[in-house]
């Protein structure tokens, strides 16, 4: 496929396939998927045009249309307590309010509480909250079953001509989404906008299988193992061929190729194995369902085995390693197939094997940060090749040498925001920086470094019944709440799910790893304390390191001594 990227051949062209004033929705509704495919591609060769002329200033109107949906396994993301709140951690682009003519029409699944619409617009550096507040346009569905965002949209004819009609500046319009399936892409074209996300037709791109073939054309290291799997024998030819291959190997994984956030994976173990070829066969046809271990404790052999035959998957060595780490990178591919790396990470990882994305560190260690830029740039690049455009980031396990060098094992690609995207967006909309490719750190505008320790996963059944307001509260009276003086504190997110759930999402900025890293543990340590005694604000301290409140200061005289006494 070739990487030049496609323009129509007049501005007419876009014009003439966008939806026209004798078009109801409901005549869209009924397109054959043949013509959503070329209207779908006539809007996005006009995304060629927006990103020259529209998206690099600051000024120029244009309007952002947030679908935040998680188009993914249904029944996989069942099991996330709490999932229909994550539609809320793409919050982050209100803050693209902040540019003076842009426009956010933003949709959910249930409606956002106002205190946590608010308390995002208050974040924004430099703008008014009223004038943000007339450019953003919220909706929703009213529904919170568990069909994926998407479906519930184009299931409401009347609430997508709801968003068509709010569209301000509908020659520059576009929609984001968290993941892009042929589902955004129907909805892209009945909203009569360009999808700025990967093309749905080049989704297998982000599958396991397909992740293997891009890590061997970019030519990085990557695992031992077997690709294209399709059913629970293929499974088991794959282990034995695997163990023939690497006599020394203890354990290997089992990916589902749709799997994600390590709940698609199954970790076996090769311990008490034969040794002899001929026995290994029918010993790991009889152990596999008795040993293999999910990171999922609900998950089920025989569900497994059957979502492995809808998806197919791959089997590839589990990598050893004394001090071994699990760094991300990420990066983003233009419409004109140009892209840059924007950060790298150290990943927070739990379930019984830590295959569980939990949370991240920004930036990756200094022994190895520039050398996982390069191995995104080569991933990057073999990716916009076949087309794709868009975020994209890459897993590692990272071991460490004896000659204090490391391997870095590429272990997948997903094409996709992630959870590492909205933790590093929030950092560069609050501070107007830029990402450094020479260190691999973030400055902000006024050239000072900046840090974070960031997590989805903060959980506590202590915090189930604190609403939006009593975080704020407790932020605020605790001096946790980030400060645009300062540029470090804490942001929040997933704030809806905190009242039911006790679950909430936090990036703790800092201006050195140390000072993110406290504040990350001053904010769990203060919720616990507020949950238990009702914190600063309900039982203030009267320590005299706490007079700070700026009606005090720090006497220089004193009326009843000698003025050389005071």
């Amino acid at each position: 496929m070739s990487s030049e990227p496609l323009r129509p051949a007049n501005t007419s062209e876009f014009t003439m396939i966008r939806p026209t004033f004798h078009e109801s929705i409901y005549d869209l509704m009924r397109l054959p998927e043949a013509k959503i495919r070329r209207r779908f591609n006539a809007f996005n060769a006009h995304l060629l045009d927006l990103y020259e002329e529209i998206l690099p200033y600051r000024h120029t109107p244009r309007t952002v249309i947030v679908v935040p949906s998680l188009t993914l396994d249904q029944e996989v993301l069942s099991k996330i307590p709490g999932i229909n709140f994550y539609e809320q951690r793409l919050l982050y682009y209100l803050m693209m309010l902040q540019l003076p003519r842009t426009q956010v029409i933003f949709i959910t699944s249930e409606t956002i509480d106002d205190s946590i619409v608010d308390y995002f617009l208050n974040l924004l550096p430099g703008v008014p909250g009223s004038h943000a507040r007339d450019r953003l346009t919220l909706l929703s569905c009213h529904d919170a079953s568990s069909l994926s965002l998407t479906e519930k949209i184009l299931a409401r004819p009347r609430l997508i001509q709801r968003i068509r009609e709010n569209i301000r500046y509908p020659d520059s319009a576009y929609m984001e989404c968290f993941n892009s399936t042929p589902h955004e892409r129907r909805l892209s074209v009945l909203l009569g906008v360009p999808l700025y996300a990967l093309d749905p037709d080049l989704v297998h791109l982000g599958n396991k299988s397909w992740n293997r073939r891009l890590f061997r054309e970019a030519g990085v290291l990557f695992p031992d193992g077997f690709e294209d799997l399709r059913d629970e024998q293929d499974v088991v030819e794959a282990l034995v061929a695997l163990k023939q291959q690497q006599p020394g190997m203890k354990r290997a994984v089992i990916k589902l190729n749709e799997g994600f956030s390590g709940e698609g994976n199954a970790l076996f173990s090769f311990d008490g194995a034969p040794e002899r070829t001929s026995d290994l066969h029918a010993w790991v046809q009889q152990e596999l369902p008795k040993r293999i271990r999910f990171e999922n404790p609900e998950e089920t052999y025989e569900r497994f085995m059957r979502k492995f035959v809808e998806m197919e998957g791959i089997v590839e060595m589990f990598i050893e390693g004394e001090g071994k780490r699990s760094p991300s990178v990420q990066g983003l591919i233009n419409p004109l197939g140009q892209g840059t790396v924007v950060s790298t990470h150290e990943q927070i990882l739990g379930g019984p094997t830590k295959q569980v994305y939990l949370g991240a560190t920004f930036p990756a260690s200094e022994a190895y940060r520039l050398e996982l830029q390069d191995i995104g740039r080569r991933v990057g690049h073999a990716l916009s090749v076949r087309g794709a455009i868009g975020r994209f980031s890459v897993d590692f396990v990272s071991v460490p040498r004896a000659d204090g060098r490391w391997d870095h094992y590429s272990l997948e690609i997903n094409l996709r925001k992630g959870g590492t995207t909205h933790p590093f967006m929030t950092l560069k909309f609050l501070t107007h920086g830029e990402y450094n490719l020479e260190d691999g750190l973030y400055y902000t505008g006024t050239g000072q470094p900046r840090y974070y320790y960031a997590t989805d996963n903060l959980h506590s059944n202590a915090y189930k019944g604190l609403t939006p307001e009593d975080l704020m509260d407790i932020a605020l009276c605790e001096g946790l709440h980030f400060h645009g003086g300062t540029q470090e504190g804490m942001v929040f997110h997933l704030i809806g799910a905190l009242s039911e759930y006790g679950k909430l999402g936090m990036v703790a900025i800092g201006a050195t790893p140390e000072r993110a890293e406290a504040y990350y543990y001053t904010t769990l340590e203060a919720l616990d304390r507020v949950t238990q005694t009702g914190g600063k604000c309900q039982n203030p301290p009267r320590d005299p390191s706490e007079a700070t409140a700026p009606t005090h200061f720090k006497p220089w005289w004193d009326a009843h001594k000698p003025l050389n006494e005071a």
